[in-house]
């Protein structure tokens, strides 16, 4: 199983920065892509950065220029890195990555616990 643990939630102002990692760890044999998604209380989830393991990335248009994901293949770790941060953006973040469990090339999706954002002055 895999298992993967988000830190770095909490309060922040608007205009201000927080810095979510996320750690995968368990029994697998790689992880593809990684990324984080958010959900709003009444709101659907929604993506919003992605990072495949050759480091590409996309991001919402609502983060692009403010938010950026990077991660660390060596220790299985995606980050978010968020600026500039506004009330909208306060929202559960997840994690997510395609992990190969059973078999090399049989990816599945997990999915972290979620992380808390709130954004208010």
């Amino acid at each position: 199983q895999v298992q993967l643990v988000e830190s770095g939630g909490g309060l922040v102002q608007p205009g201000g920065s927080l810095r979510l990692s996320c750690a995968a760890s368990g029994s697998f044999f790689s992880i593809n892509a990684m990324g984080w998604y958010r959900q709003a209380p009444g709101k659907e989830r929604e993506l919003v950065a992605r990072i495949i393991r050759d480091y590409s990335t996309n991001y919402a248009d609502s983060v692009k220029g403010r938010f950026t994901i990077s991660r660390d293949n060596a220790k299985n770790t995606v980050y978010l890195q968020m600026n500039s941060l506004k009330p909208e953006d306060a929202a559960v973040y997840y994690c997510n990555a395609d992990a190969a469990i059973a078999s090399r090339n049989v990816y599945v999706r997990v999915w972290g616990q979620g992380t808390l954002v709130t954004v208010s002055s």
